[in-house]
């Protein structure tokens, strides 16, 4: 791909400017960093910005760097919550560490965040700033709305486009702006974004239903034992979701509420990926462009 240089030096601005005088806070931050991942949102940064007419990638690798720390923060809270024991193949932080740990190495990353968009413009950080506060508020929405047993398919939305969407758009503007980009053309890429964001957190959810913890590299079933997720909402729009979560495990493991439930969830995805890629057209033509418009197919097709 275009960005494989680029991409290369995101990997390298993560670790060493994740280094901490606490050896303790490299280590666990170096953990979850050097697992991988898909590394979706500094592509996206990336690609925004060489499709808006980007010239010197080495101004745009931070930016990539930052949503990337920001996710992965988010990824380290998430398995204190979820008490999920496999991320990205590995043992969690806190798993290995333990809850305190894994808090406080969640809190550093997204410290860093900050130390690295510095050098750039205050509109830079309020995109990135909204966007890790929506993260936030989707998270909260989620475990209030699960707990209550309110999560309907419109609260589900509602959620993903908050805890998901929300840094993929905050990608794309990053990358633009980094790019001097017009308006029309920031405006095409983040109703792209948006749409490739609520598309892949929904193939996400259909995955912890149907694929296995070494297939996806993390736990799976998590979205079934809190009641939450894609199953929840489908089971609660029609009208038959159960109040125990043991009933709704029960139900949703049946085939033939199974493949509604993902029937459903893989023709919204599939309906977001068309419209995503059709605001594409907002973009001159590139190597770029194409590289977005494939991306977006990976988003609906990946299986893990």
């Amino acid at each position: 791909m275009a960005t494989r240089i680029p991409l290369q030096a995101v990997e390298d601005l993560l670790l060493s400017v994740t280094q901490s005088a606490v050896p303790l806070l490299s280590q666990t931050s170096a953990h979850i960093l050097r697992a991988g991942g898909k590394r979706l949102r500094p592509r996206l940064v990336l690609l925004a910005y060489a499709a808006t007419g980007g010239d010197n990638a080495e101004y745009a690798v931070p930016l990539a760097a930052a949503v990337e720390i920001i996710h992965t923060a988010t990824l380290v809270h998430d398995d204190i919550n979820d008490q999920g024991t496999l991320r990205r193949g590995h043992e969690t932080v806190n798993a290995r560490w333990g809850k305190t740990y894994a808090l406080l190495t969640g809190d550093f990353l997204f410290t860093k965040t900050y130390e690295v968009m510095a050098a750039y413009p205050p509109r830079f950080n309020r995109s990135l700033a909204q966007a890790a506060l929506e993260l936030v508020e989707g998270e909260t929405l989620q475990m209030h709305a699960a707990k209550a047993g309110q999560l309907d398919r419109d609260t589900y939305y509602q959620i993903i486009a908050k805890k998901t969407a929300a840094l993929f758009v905050a990608c794309v503007e990053l990358g633009a702006m980094a790019a001097d980009a017009p308006q029309a053309q920031i405006e095409a890429l983040t109703r792209y974004a948006f749409d490739v964001g609520m598309a892949f957190q929904i193939t996400d959810d259909i995955l912890d239903l149907i694929a296995d913890a070494d297939q996806v590299g993390k736990t799976t079933g998590i979205d079934l034992e809190q009641g939450r997720g894609l199953a929840a909402a489908q089971l609660k729009n029609d009208g038959n979701a159960p109040n125990a979560r043991a009933s709704l495990t029960q139900r949703i493991l049946d085939g033939t509420t199974l493949e509604a439930v993902v029937a459903v969830g893989r023709a919204k995805a599939q309906e977001l990926i068309q419209t995503a890629q059709a605001a594409l057209q907002g973009l001159p033509p590139s190597a770029a462009r194409d590289e977005l418009h494939a991306l977006a197919d990976y988003v609906l097709e990946r299986d893990h």
